[in-house]
C-alpha cells in the first residue's frame, strides 16, 4: 500500500511538533525517516499507525484514510515502537500467539505465521523463555516479530536495532530490506550508516519541517559545497597554508597534517585548476588531491542545525 501524507499538523500546548508536512510512500519503498530528538519523528509515525489525531491535515494508506478508516488501517499496519510494550510474563511463543489472536489471525493459521516469525526473527532458541528474561537485543526481536505476524502491508519501524550487536544489526537490516520488497516501510534511526545501507529513500525532519528528501546520493548532489584533500610537497606547511588560503574560490581550509589540507569550496567552482597553476608557479608538486564525497551524516548536521 502506498501511505500519502497532506498537510499534517499537531501541537501539543504551544508547542508545534510537526508542521504542514506532507511526503509519499510507495509500495516496495523503504523510507528512513531521520530528525534530531524532538524534530516530530514519532508524532508523525504515530499519526501514520493511528494512534494519534492530527490537528490538520490527513493521511491516506491505501484507499483508507485515518480521518473515516483508522479501524481499517491497523489492520494494515505492523508498528514498531522505540520503547516496545511487552509482556515480561509471558515466554515468547505464548506472546506472539496472543498478538495474533489480537489480529483475528484464524486459528488454523496461527502456530505457523508463529513458527515463521520465530525463524525470521532468530527467537528459536529463546521461544520458551519469559520476555523479562531475554537481553534486550532478543526483545527487540520479539517486538519485530509482533509488528510481522498479521503480515501488514505498511511496516513501521522506530529505533528498530535498538540494544542489538553488530552482527543482529546486519541480521535485521537484511530482514528489512527483504520484506520491504513487498511492504511499504517507515523506518527511524540515529544509526546513519544503517539507514544509507538499508534504505531507498531518506526524509529528514526538523523542528517539525521536512529539510531534505530523496536518495542518499540525491541528497549529496544537492549539497552545494564540495570537499577536496590534498597534499602539496616543495614548500613548507605554512607556506603552502597561506598560498592557498589566497585562492579566490576558497571558503574554508584545514591543515589536517604536514604539508596536507582540507579545503571547501563551491562545487561551481573549478579550484583545482587554480591550485594546480599555483603548484606550477611556485615550482610545488602536488602528492594527492582527492575529492571526499559527505557522508550522509555530513549532510544530517547541515540541514539541522539551522
Amino acid at each position: 500500500m502506498d501511505i500519502v501524507v497532506e498537510n499534517l499538523s499537531k501541537s501539543f500546548g504551544p508547542q508545534k511538533a510537526i508542521d504542514n508536512i506532507s511526503f509519499q510512500v510507495k509500495k516496495g519503498e523503504i523510507l528512513g525517516f531521520l530528525g534530531p530528538n524532538g524534530a516530530g519523528k514519532t508524532t508523525t509515525m504515530k499519526i501514520i499507525s493511528c494512534f494519534l489525531f492530527p490537528d490538520a491535515g490527513n493521511v491516506q494508506i491505501g484507499k483508507y484514510s485515518i480521518r473515516k478508516n483508522a479501524y481499517k488501517i491497523k489492520q494494515h499496519i505492523g508498528y514498531l515502537p522505540e520503547h516496545n510494550p511487552l509482556y515480561d510474563d509471558m515466554n515468547v511463543i505464548d506472546f506472539l500467539v496472543f498478538i495474533a489472536k489480537v489480529h483475528n489471525i484464524p486459528h488454523y493459521k496461527i502456530t505457523a505465521r508463529v513458527l515463521d516469525m520465530l525463524r525470521m526473527c532468530g527467537l528459536e532458541n529463546e521461544k520458551q523463555k519469559n520476555i523479562r528474561e531475554l537481553s534486550k537485543g532478543y526483545k527487540q526481536r520479539v517486538g519485530l516479530a509482533q509488528a510481522l505476524i498479521h503480515d501488514p502491508d505498511v511496516v513501521i519501524l522506530d529505533e528498530p536495532t535498538t540494544g542489538l550487536d553488530p552482527n543482529q544489526i546486519v541480521e535485521i537490516r537484511e530482514l528489512i530490506k527483504s520484506i520491504g520488497k513487498e511492504k511499504t516501510i517507515i523506518l527511524s534511526s540515529h544509526i546513519l550508516a544503517q539507514v544509507e545501507a538499508t534504505c531507498d529513500r531518506v526524509l529528514i525532519i526538523n523542528k517539525g519541517k521536512i529539510v531534505a528528501d530523496g536518495t542518499s546520493s540525491e541528497l549529496r548532489k544537492s549539497n552545494t559545497d564540495k570537499l577536496l584533500k590534498i597534499a602539496i610537497k616543495g614548500g613548507d606547511t605554512n607556506t603552502v597554508y597561506e598560498a592557498l588560503t589566497m585562492l579566490e574560490n576558497l571558503e574554508d581550509i584545514e591543515i589536517t597534517g604536514e604539508n596536507s589540507f582540507l579545503i571547501q569550496t563551491s562545487r561551481k567552482h573549478n579550484i583545482e585548476k587554480d591550485i594546480f597553476h599555483l603548484c606550477e608557479t611556485q615550482q610545488w608538486y602536488i602528492k594527492e588531491l582527492i575529492p571526499i564525497e559527505k557522508r550522509l551524516e555530513d549532510i544530517f548536521q547541515q540541514v539541522t542545525q539551522n
